[in-house]
């Protein structure tokens, strides 16, 4: 259970660290005004971690 947990949350980071990188990319390409990126920025975050929240409850309710 705990081994679960780690990786996870070790997962998580990642892949939080690559989408806010993929989402700076975005920004710069489309040339996003600098007062709208911290709303893009954390519609991004927060989907993303609600998508990382189900997947562990998903892994936690079939381990």
């Amino acid at each position: 259970m705990d081994l679960i947990l780690i990786i996870t949350v070790l997962f998580s980071l990642f892949y939080l660290f690559q989408i806010n990188k993929m989402t700076y990319a975005l920004c710069e390409s489309r040339e996003i005004p600098e007062e709208k990126q911290p709303k893009i920025y954390r519609t991004v975050n927060v989907l993303v971690t609600i998508l990382i929240l189900s997947f562990y409850v998903e892994i936690l309710l079939k381990a």
